[in-house]
This record gives structure tokens, sequence and C-alpha cells, in this order.
């Protein structure tokens, strides 16, 4: 997976699994960390639950996260305003 830090945060791609039975990061699938959230991919309600479920997992403020590309794809591109090493830890096993 790419990790590209720019300005104090890290940007990556995520393949996002919409309505999923229940919410759970990872493993990494074709060079993207896959995301399984719940929520319907409507109305922007999958994108909310993406950064909801990465704060939660990093302890860090939803303002912290964003989605920069893809909002209408389940490929996205993320940026977390956070250091490297805790993205990493994300997908640890």
């Amino acid at each position: 997976m790419a990790l590209r830090g720019v300005d104090g945060a890290v940007i990556f791609d995520v393949l996002v699994q919409p309505r999923a039975s229940r919410a759970k990061i990872g493993p990494v699938h074709d060079g993207r960390l896959k995301i399984a959230v719940t929520a319907p991919p409507v109305d922007g309600e999958a994108n909310a639950a993406v950064i909801e479920l990465l704060a939660k997992q990093l302890g860090i403020a939803r303002s912290a996260v964003s989605v920069i590309a893809g909002e209408t794809s389940r490929r996205k591109t993320v940026r977390v305003a956070t250091t490297r090493a805790s993205i990493e830890a994300l997908v640890a096993p």
C-alpha cells in the first residue's frame, strides 16, 4: 500500500465495500486498503461511514479525515492528518 506524506498528513487509496454486514478495516487489496462499512452508497453515507470508522480506529477527530478523490466511487483517496506509523499500524496483521 502506497502512503504519501503531505503537509503533516498521510494520503492513501482505499477500496470501500458498502452495505457490509459489519464495519471492518483491512486487508490490503490491489494496493488499496479495504474498508467495509454498513452504510449504503447513497447521499454520501458510505463516505461519512469511512471517515467515522478511520477516525475511531486512529483515535482522532473526524475533521482530521477527508475523502479527497473518488466521492462517488468504491475506489477513493483519503487524507488523514496523522502520522505514517499510525496508518501502518492499522494494516499490520
